[in-house]
């Protein structure tokens, strides 16, 4: 019996969308954290959209110029900037609300970003026929990436290698995914489960306090 080519084309479809859609998402919620460091780090309006841009696009740079998307989704596609300098720019000029905003929503958005991030940079990397294991350190690379850039342009040690679970729970998030599709799940249906794990996990460790062990 033949295959029928639409079939497959409309899957692709799906996973481009899940993509796209995930990696937007995530672009506006870490373009906000970064602006809200920048102002929070007494940076003038040009610092808070640079900040802006790479807390929210540095990831997903890296990761397509990792597995050969160049050039990559965010110079190829207007919205990915755009959306950086306006969220960075509304956070900028509402910086008095935001700072008003409770803690704990803050860290929720925070840990939405990244379950975000770390499941479309898994899934693009498993399109571009990139090892599972390293499609795994994709997804975690898309989600940390931007704030370890953050931190270096602000002269401090990443928070990613000190803060309770973070880049762990963006590994496992994307392990989800990759598994979850070498298992035959839709795109869709492995990325809400990496999403789920990632955020959990990301919020039960700011909860309880949960961190990997460290020498004292």
């Amino acid at each position: 019996m033949s295959r029928d080519p639409s079939a497959g084309l409309g899957t692709v479809m799906i996973r481009q969308q899940v993509v796209l859609a995930a990696d937007l998402a995530g672009t506006v919620v870490f373009a906000i954290e970064g602006a809200s460091t920048a102002v929070h780090a007494g940076l003038d309006l040009l610092g808070v959209l640079v900040l802006s841009f790479m807390v929210a696009l540095g990831g997903g740079i890296i990761r397509d110029l990792l597995i050969g998307a160049t050039p990559p989704s965010a110079m190829r596609d207007w919205r990915y900037p755009l959306l950086a300098f306006v969220a960075g720019l509304v956070t900028f000029l509402i910086h008095t609300q935001i700072e008003a905003v409770p803690a704990q929503l803050l860290t929720t958005l925070d840990a939405a970003g990244l379950a975000l991030f770390a499941v479309a940079g898994a899934e693009k990397a498993l399109d571009f026929k990139i090892h599972p294991f390293i499609a795994m350190l994709m997804g975690a690379i898309t989600g940390c990436g931007g704030g370890v850039m953050r931190d270096m342009l602000l002269a401090r040690v990443p928070m990613v290698l000190v803060a309770d679970i973070y880049a762990s729970a963006a590994l496992l998030g994307a392990a989800v995914v990759v598994v979850g599709r070498r298992l035959g799940c839709p795109p869709a249906v492995a990325a809400v489960l990496g999403f789920v794990v990632c955020f959990a996990l990301r919020l039960a460790a700011v909860r309880f306090g949960w961190q990997l062990p460290k020498i004292a």
